[in-house]
């Protein structure tokens, strides 16, 4: 562990930020970037990175801020789809390890906004796998979405499922990581390996995910958009749970599989999926306060439902998923409406 250097892209997201602190808390020599986009608001990013002992000077571009709660933790604003500054960074950095949480995430986003879909999960990725391939990494994880199911009606999704049927560019752009990351696999004998997240929640979630919209719609009185008129169904993970795997994963490097490359996929989520209804049940519970709702029809790149058959993950790695919904819910109320939720008003 001591003297592992590794490299947490998206350090100021959801899933990275936590990643980067588990990681830096267990003495591990980490690095953090992330361009802090304004595609949600920024204040929570930055607390986030505050979490992590990174404070403001986390504004400047290119500039390395060390962590004043991890000794061996830094974190450097930057972009992954800036070619130059990745190649520097890796050279310099000699890491070990790369986990790329970094991408430009929502389904719906990306029906409006394509071009940044294109920029930052294929052309950023591209950038991670050459680095990856140029500078002798040992182990590379990345993110992949559940999203890749498609239009896939097979429940629970198993790995060996067709993914050939997205109904977003961003689905499509998390499948085509996929292919890219296989690719360089096999010609580069890189170890790589891949992560189909199912609905993630919890502290310091996306402002633009429903857990967040839910909540601070319920609290401040407004309706809630219930799509599908609320029949639809989601594979609910709450946020340890995924940091925790997705450290395991990055600590088990795979072997050769029976093509000879060393490439793993795994459906990383709760694996008991609930009903919409019954999260914003919990939501109200959770708040002593009841929603009002609006009921609509699905909208364009929404799936019905995700379950996640994560019994590779299980069997290969150990992992074991292990809050439950409620306690979950009860948990992301209590930072929801506490001083640390930095969009609270």
């Amino acid at each position: 562990m001591e003297h592992t250097r590794i490299l947490v892209t998206g350090a100021a997201g959801f899933i990275g930020s936590r990643v980067f602190q588990e990681l830096s808390s267990r003495g591990y020599e980490v690095t953090g970037i992330d361009n802090i986009n304004d595609y949600y608001d920024v204040r929570m990013k930055y607390g986030r990175l505050s979490e992590s002992g990174v404070g403001m000077d986390a504004e400047s571009y290119g500039k390395e801020v060390l962590s004043t709660i991890f000794p061996a933790a830094r974190f450097i604003r930057m972009s992954i789809d800036d070619r130059a500054a990745m190649e520097r960074l890796f050279e310099t950095g000699r890491f070990d390890m790369v986990i790329n949480l970094a991408a430009q995430a929502g389904v719906r986003y990306s029906i409006t906004n394509p071009y940044a879909y294109l920029q930052s999960n294929l052309a950023g990725f591209l950038n991670i796998l050459e680095c990856c391939r140029n500078f002798a990494v040992k182990h590379l994880v990345y993110a992949s979405s559940s999203s890749v199911y498609g239009l896939n009606e097979s429940v629970p999704y198993n790995e060996k499922d067709q993914v050939d049927r997205p109904v977003s560019l961003y689905a499509a752009t998390k499948k085509s990581n996929e292919l890219m990351a296989h690719a360089y696999s096999k010609l580069y004998g890189i170890p790589v390996t891949g992560l189909r997240f199912f609905t993630v929640y919890g502290p310091w979630g996306r402002p633009d995910m429903s857990p967040m919209l839910f909540a601070d719609a319920i609290c401040h009185d407004r309706q809630i958009k219930i799509f599908n008129n609320g029949d639809m169904i989601r594979d609910f993970t709450y946020i340890d749970d995924i940091v925790e795997g997705t450290v395991m994963a990055m600590e088990h490097i795979p072997d050769a599989n029976d093509d000879g490359v060393r490439y793993r996929i795994y459906n990383i989520g709760c694996s008991h999926p609930v009903r919409l209804m019954d999260f914003i049940g919990e939501l109200e519970t959770a708040l002593g306060k009841k929603a009002r709702k609006i009921f609509l029809p699905m909208q364009p790149g929404d799936v019905y439902r995700t379950f996640a058959d994560t019994s590779r993950l299980e069997t290969e790695i150990g992992y074991r998923p292990h809050v439950t919904l409620h306690e979950g819910i009860s948990r992301f109320i209590g930072w929801y409406r506490s001083d640390l939720n930095p969009l609270s008003i």
